[in-house]
C-alpha cells in the first residue's frame, strides 16, 4: 500500500488469494482483519477481491465465495477465480458465480491467459464482468468484437505474461492489438513482488515497447476508474 501511495495511486482493488490461505490451513479472519487495519491507515482507498484457485475444485471455490459474501460490507467487493484454466474449467463454477452475484459481489475471472479464447468465452457466458489477463482474446476476432460491444474490460498484466511464458517474449505480447481492436482494458501489475514490477513500470513498458502515447495511457488510467467495481472516496 505504501508503494502504491508512492506511485500516486488513489484507489486500488487488490486481489487477495484467499484460496491459498485456506490451502495452507491458515485462519483467514485474522489475516483479513490485519489487512483491513493497514488499509484503513493507508492514503490509498482499498477494496478487496477474494480469489479461489480453480484447479482445487468447486468445494474450494465455494469456501472462498462464502468468505467473500460474509465481507461484502467490510471492504470485499468481488469474487474471482485464478489458477490453471485447463485443470479447472470455468464451467465448473456456474453455481458459485451465481451465489457470488446474488450476494452483491462483482465477478472477475482469470481467463485467456494460459488457455485459449474459449476460456474467455466461457467466463463471459457465466457472468464475468471483468477478465483477468484475457490476452488470448487476440486470437479470436469475434471475441474481440464481443468484448468491445459488451464493454467487458481486460486486466492486462504485461510483465506477468512474459514471466510466466504465456507469451514467448515481450515483443510478441498482444496488448497493442487488443487496444487497437477497441477492447476496453486496464493495465495491472498482477503480483508485483513475484513478477518484479510496479504499476508504474507497466505503463512505462506500454509506452516504450508498444508505442502507447500519453493520451492513450491517460485513457487507460481513466478506465481504471470507469471499470472499478467500487467507487473511490
Amino acid at each position: 500500500m505504501a508503494r502504491l501511495a508512492s506511485e500516486k495511486v488513489r484507489y486500488a482493488e487488490i486481489t487477495l488469494s484467499a484460496g491459498l490461505v485456506l490451502w495452507r490451513k491458515q485462519e483467514f479472519a485474522p489475516i483479513y482483519d490485519a489487512l483491513q487495519m493497514e488499509a484503513a491507515a493507508s492514503p490509498v482507498d482499498v477494496r478487496w477481491i477474494l480469489d479461489a484457485t480453480r484447479q482445487w475444485g468447486v468445494e474450494h471455490a465455494w469456501a472462498v465465495a462464502r468468505l467473500a459474501a460474509e465481507r461484502v460490507d467490510r471492504g470485499t467487493i468481488a469474487f474471482g477465480i485464478g489458477g490453471d484454466e485447463v485443470a479447472g474449467p470455468v464451467e465448473w463454477f456456474g453455481d458459485v458465480f451465481r451465489f457470488a452475484l446474488d450476494a452483491g459481489l462483482h465477478l472477475t475471472v482469470h481467463a485467456g491467459e494460459s488457455a485459449g479464447p474459449e476460456s474467455v468465452w466461457g467466463a463471459v457466458r457465466l457472468g464475468a464482468q471483468r477478465i483477468g489477463h484475457g490476452i488470448r482474446a487476440a486470437d479470436d476476432p469475434k471475441l474481440l468484437d464481443h468484448l468491445r460491444e459488451r464493454d467487458i474490460p481486460l486486466e492486462v498484466c504485461i510483465s506477468s505474461n512474459v514471466e510466466t511464458r504465456v507469451v514467448r517474449c515481450l515483443s510478441e505480447h498482444p496488448v497493442r492489438r487488443i487496444y487497437d481492436a477497441g477492447v476496453p482494458m486496464v493495465l495491472a501489475s498482477d503480483d508485483p513482488a513475484m513478477f518484479h514490477t510496479t504499476l508504474t513500470r507497466e505503463y512505462e513498458l506500454a509506452a516504450r515497447e508498444f508505442g502507447f502515447t500519453d493520451a492513450e495511457l491517460a485513457g487507460i488510467v481513466a478506465n481504471g476508474f470507469r471499470y472499478a467495481f467500487g467507487k473511490a472516496r
